[in-house]
Order: C-alpha cells, then sequence, then structure tokens
C-alpha cells in the first residue's frame, strides 16, 4: 500500500500548485484502489488524493476500509491530511491505520481517529436528539 501511493503520485494533476499527492486505501478483502489529486483551473473543484482513491474504492462496492497510505512531495516530515478528507475519511473508518509517506518510502503510522478527535461520523446521525 505504501509502494502504491509513492508510486501514483507522480500521476497527479496539478499544472497549478505542482504539488503531488498520492494515496492508496486498503479494503477489508485486502484489495488496493489509489488515487492523485486532480486540479482544476477554478481552484475550489479540485480533488485531493485521499478522496479519489476512496472514490475510486467505493465505486467498485468497497465501502470497509482498513488502511490509507498517503504520500506527497514534501521530504523532510510527514503531512497529514486536509480537513475535508478527514471528514471523508471518517465517514469510512476513524479507526483506521493511517501512514503519512515520505517519497523516500519512509513512513509514520498512527490511527486516523488522532487526526480528528470528536469526529462526526455515521453514528453522530444516530445519536438522541431534542
Amino acid at each position: 500500500m505504501v509502494k502504491a501511493a509513492v508510486e501514483v503520485k507522480d500521476k497527479a494533476y496539478c499544472p497549478y500548485s505542482n504539488f503531488h499527492v498520492g494515496a492508496a486505501v486498503l479494503t477489508s478483502s485486502n484489495q488496493i484502489f489509489t488515487g492523485v489529486n486532480v486540479e482544476n483551473a477554478s481552484y475550489g473543484l479540485c480533488v485531493c488524493a485521499e478522496r479519489v482513491a476512496i472514490t475510486n474504492a467505493v465505486s467498485q462496492g468497497h465501502r470497509e476500509l482498513k488502511a490509507m497510505a498517503v504520500c506527497c512531495d514534501i521530504k523532510d516530515s510527514f503531512k497529514a491530511p486536509c480537513g475535508a478528507c478527514r471528514q471523508v475519511v471518517a465517514e469510512f473508518n476513524l479507526d483506521m491505520d493511517y501512514y503519512m509517506v515520505k517519497p523516500d518510502y519512509t513512513s509514520k503510522k498512527i490511527k486516523f481517529a488522532e487526526l480528528l478527535p470528536m469526529a462526526f461520523t455515521p453514528a453522530s446521525l444516530k445519536e438522541e436528539r431534542v
């Protein structure tokens, strides 16, 4: 999965930022789906690699995700996902293993929940209301 995230990164479409990001998500059936960031001249329409990878998995019928690896071009530190991606990942598995990966394949593994404390998840919609 880490290797897939690093290798797919170079396929990113990022003519404006030149900031390549690759993501790979591992499903409960041990299949890996990848994604890259896709930019747009109308900046608000850009899509992050994490969301593309999840969309690819879901479009093939996979909704149980157990891990994700994400790599960008930054070589000296590990980078976490943006807020929008944190919310999308939380929709599928707040407890998944999340790997922040550098271009040299070194990685840091954390539980995704560490990145989104007090998350709003599908379970939130089932809580008692006024």
